[in-house]
């Protein structure tokens, strides 16, 4: 009885503590939108036309024009919402998430705040990508951490999660000209992308509708513990494109490590909330 009245302390203790820590690290997170908002200021972007769809491969138009960009503004940012799992090995057990995220593609800068509970402990994480330079931090109960990487492969594992977000959620992003391309048949394409010093280049597979259902990189690493890495072929495929805010854009999706024996998915999500263009701070 009384390790149980001891454990329950523990627990008050540890959720008192942790408001604190989360509220730090939300913090961090809004902080980070604003400097974005401010750089992009209020100014109205141009509007997209079919000109500014010429130069790019024929299937990697014809998704644009299904997703709707043309004679909608240029994007400058995102903003959104999406609930999930995520597990880092096979044995391990789905751990659900939520999360909330503002991207932008002036200078590529990806935001994210996730949170999770396991065992009845709060999991907040921070995963921020900006000026070519990535870090990842995870805390149990906001106080203990679990995962605290950053480095040259996580720079470039993040500069191909950066592309997949503007393939998947932000296609007008597409027109960028720090993107080149490659026609490898009718329904795929390869893009080399370059933001600074990093290059990724990822295969982006169609289907006959215009639907891209999926894209692949060589160049992402995997790792569990944040600090052990190794290169691993990768794969996002999607699904349930949906109307939402005047694009027609993906709402399902996963994130698989394509081993020589077993595909290993280690991430699903399901869009929840997605804005184009925010001038100023949303929860």
């Amino acid at each position: 009885m009384k390790i149980k009245i001891l454990y329950i302390i523990i627990i008050i203790l540890t959720l008192a503590f942790s408001n604190v820590y989360s509220e730090s690290m939300k913090d961090m997170y809004k902080n980070e939108v604003k400097i974005g908002l401010n750089r992009i200021g209020s100014k109205r972007p141009e509007l997209i036309t079919q000109k500014d769809l010429d130069n790019l491969p024929q299937i990697v138009q014809k998704y644009l024009i299904y997703c709707g960009v043309v004679g909608k503004e240029k994007v400058l940012n995102i903003r959104l919402k999406f609930e999930g799992k995520i597990r880092t090995s096979p044995e391990e057990k789905w751990l659900p998430f939520s999360a909330e995220q503002y991207s932008f593609f002036d200078k590529p800068t990806r935001i994210f705040f996730i949170k999770a509970s396991k065992i009845g402990l709060p999991i907040n994480g921070i995963h921020l990508y900006k000026d070519g330079t990535a870090i990842m931090k995870m805390k149990i109960a906001n106080v203990f951490t679990i995962l605290d990487t950053k480095g040259p492969e996580l720079n470039q594992s993040e500069t191909v999660t950066v592309f997949d977000d503007m393939c998947c959620l932000a296609p007008a992003t597409l027109i960028n000209k720090n993107i080149q391309w490659e026609i490898i048949d009718p329904l795929k394409v390869k893009a080399k992308f370059t933001n600074g010093r990093i290059k990724i280049t990822a295969i982006l597979i169609f289907n006959d509708k215009g639907e891209l259902v999926n894209v692949t990189s060589n160049d992402r690493f995997e790792t569990n513990d944040g600090k052990n890495y190794k290169i691993c072929p990768w794969s996002a495929p999607i699904s349930g494109y949906k109307a939402i805010n005047g694009y027609k854009i993906p709402t399902l999706g996963s994130e698989i490590f394509n081993k020589p024996d077993k595909d290993f998915c280690y991430g699903e999500f399901t869009l929840k909330e997605i804005e184009y263009n925010c001038f100023e701070y949303k929860e």
